[in-house]
């Protein structure tokens, strides 16, 4: 049974800065400065999360526009299961975000986005309906995957792929319960997958057979979406 505990959480919150003292001359004051902001972004992250139900985290790229294929496909998808009663998470920025949050608001579902600031690209997008924004990479990425019950990767860049190799890693060494991670786009992914099985597993030995069904491909949103809708909840990791 899901634990999800029950305060009340915010629409949205951007993390003040926490600076450390003026005076520089204790190395580790200034490193604990930064823990306490490492444990405030978990805090505010989970109590955040914690009323959402039936979550889906959408991934892929920032830089597609709305004529794009990807991003087209992105808001389909998400408007399919904002009519099933799924919470659509994303980064909360342009691009494959922005369509997934679009097309979950224009069901009237819970259009959701976890943000982070970056020198190019990040915004947030109109169509997220609750927002939180981070400071770290790595905290905003524990709340991307702690409470969803299925990932959806459409094509992207180093930021997308590194976000799909960590998760399938989490659940392959078991750190992570075993859900649904849909690779959507065989033109993008037929590829790299290829790769894996040919160099990494028969070539080198680096992983095992079982950990390619980790994740599954498709090449079409009612594919993905027969997948994700048979998802169940789960527990955060």
């Amino acid at each position: 049974m899901a634990f999800h505990p029950k305060p009340s959480r915010p629409t949205a919150f951007l993390f003040p800065p926490l600076r450390a003292p003026e005076e520089k001359g204790d190395f580790r004051q200034e490193i604990s400065w930064r823990i306490f902001r490492i444990m405030a972004e978990f805090i505010d992250g989970f109590q955040f999360l914690a009323d959402l139900k039936k979550e889906v985290s959408f991934f892929g790229s920032a830089r597609f526009k709305p004529s794009n294929k990807h991003y087209r496909e992105a808001e389909k998808l998400a408007r399919m299961l904002g009519k099933a009663g799924f919470t659509v998470i994303t980064g909360g920025g342009p691009g494959v975000m922005e369509a997934a949050n679009k097309g979950a608001i224009e069901t009237g579902a819970e259009s959701v986005g976890l943000n982070i600031q970056l020198p190019k690209e990040q915004r947030v997008n109109r169509y997220v309906k609750h927002g939180i924004g981070f400071h770290y990479f790595f905290t905003r990425k524990v709340m991307l995957s702690a409470s969803a019950q299925a990932y959806v990767f459409f094509p992207g860049g180093f930021g997308t792929l590194d976000e799909m190799f960590e998760l399938i890693t989490l659940i392959e060494t078991e750190k992570a319960e075993r859900i649904p991670i849909v690779l959507i786009g065989k033109d993008y992914w037929s590829g790299l997958l290829s790769w894996i099985e040919e160099q990494v597993y028969k070539k080198h030995h680096a992983i095992e057979r079982g950990d390619m069904k980790i994740y599954t491909l498709v090449d079409s949103v009612e594919e993905a979406y027969e997948i994700v809708v048979k998802s169940k909840e789960r527990a955060y990791f």
